[in-house]
């Protein structure tokens, strides 16, 4: 009786030992056009607003309105695909001089990211 038990234990040990030692098929597959146009270009639009938030202007005005410019380009960075795109023609819309209205609406846009994740408590609910 034990020594059934012990080889049942050993058959059950050897055969997870082996199982465990099998590699598994890594699935593999194109990439589509879009997929790899889609990629290039949020690196894009990304490198585009880390451009404008590097600036020394917009990062003092971040500042003097209590947002770290550090925690500015983490939400950039999380933005999707479609917002980020809008924001970068947003930005690149926006006249060289820079329009008094554009930058406040941008800082706006960022102030009211990082309200809504709970990064900042700007605007204050009474």
């Amino acid at each position: 009786m034990i020594m059934h038990f012990r080889r049942s234990i050993v058959a059950l040990s050897l055969v997870a030992f082996l199982a465990v030692g099998m590699p598994m098929p890594a699935p593999a597959a194109m990439i589509g056009t879009q997929a790899a146009v889609a990629a290039g270009t949020r690196a894009a639009d990304l490198a585009r607003v880390d451009s404008v938030l590097a600036r020394a202007d917009v990062q003092q005005r971040l500042t003097a309105l209590g947002v770290d410019p550090q925690a500015a380009h983490d939400r950039a960075a999380a933005l999707t695909d479609t917002e980020l795109a809008a924001f970068a023609k947003q930005l690149e819309s926006a006249p060289a001089g820079g329009d008094a209205l554009a930058v406040i609406g941008i800082v706006f846009l960022v102030l009211l990211i990082l309200e809504v994740v709970g990064v900042t408590d700007i605007f204050k609910k009474i």
